[in-house]
């Protein structure tokens, strides 16, 4: 029930991109992810970034939000329908079963798709044509240390506040390029401690319009949600500049009331 949780949270992502193949005719990437120990990362998931719709993935700089995601089978195996493109591909196995489609955290099992200089390695895919990565393996687990929160990144920092002004705890904070602020986030933090505190790091500087969600998930909020950018007046909205934090950028929120969903 839990894999089966957290996969229906996953950023809205899966529908967006059947929706997507639908009207533009659909390929097929397929593939296979080993631990380097022999193992399969059986219950792990593949990330898959368009570069047509954002940056090149950046783990250590930013962590994009991913245009799809597919699970992989007790195998290791994975299989999805894509819009034609180039993508860039990325995994993960969790260790905790309680977190699901967020950055990656100290333990995780995580591949970043690269060439021998660093650069992320192209996956083409084609209408009408099975794009077969072969397997791929998976080495060390993931070490927070190689996150970049300073030596020239792009982001905007703030704390999340509740009606009282009191620090928020385990939300994200998204950001988005529109200020309508619908469908999937370009960038995402990671999730508040106790101090409330978040850094939203961005690829490069510009208007960025926030949200906060206590889920890293699609659809409307429901009751007992904390959500920050659906009530207010208008966005919250943060101009950076490249290689600049952008720092007090603070965001209220409100915990929904009831059990239904709230519209936008």
């Amino acid at each position: 029930m839990k894999r089966l949780a957290s996969l229906t949270t996953c950023f809205f992502l899966i529908a967006a991109v059947v929706a997507s193949a639908q009207e533009a005719g659909k390929g097929k990437i397929v593939g296979k992810f080993i631990i380097e120990e022999g193992r399969t990362m059986s219950g792990g998931s593949v990330f898959f970034f368009n570069d047509a719709t954002g940056p090149r993935p950046s783990e250590e700089r930013y962590w994009r939000v991913p245009d799809a995601v597919a699970p992989m089978g007790e195998d290791g195996q994975f299989s999805i329908e894509l819009p034609p493109g180039k993508y860039y591909i990325g995994a993960i196995k969790r260790i905790s079963a309680e977190k699901n489609f967020g950055p990656p955290e100290e333990g995780d099992y995580f591949f970043k798709g690269q060439d021998g200089r660093g650069n992320p390695t192209p996956y083409f895919v084609k209408k009408g044509e099975t794009t077969d990565i072969g397997t791929l393996s998976v080495g060390s687990s993931f070490k927070r240390a190689v996150v970049k929160y300073a030596d020239g990144i792009t982001a905007v920092e703030g704390v999340v506040l509740d009606s009282e002004g009191k620090p928020v705890e385990g939300v994200a904070v998204f950001g988005y390029k529109k200020a309508a602020m619908r469908g999937r986030p370009l960038f995402t933090s990671d999730k508040t401690g106790q101090d409330g505190k978040y850094i939203l790091r961005v690829h490069e500087g510009g208007k960025y319009y926030l949200r906060v969600r206590d889920v890293y998930g699609g659809g409307p909020p429901v009751g007992g949600a904390i959500v920050g950018g659906y009530w207010q007046e208008g966005p919250v909205e943060a101009s950076v500049q490249t290689g600049e934090v952008r720092k007090g950028i603070d965001i209220k929120v409100m915990r929904l009331s009831g059990k239904g969903p709230k519209k936008e």
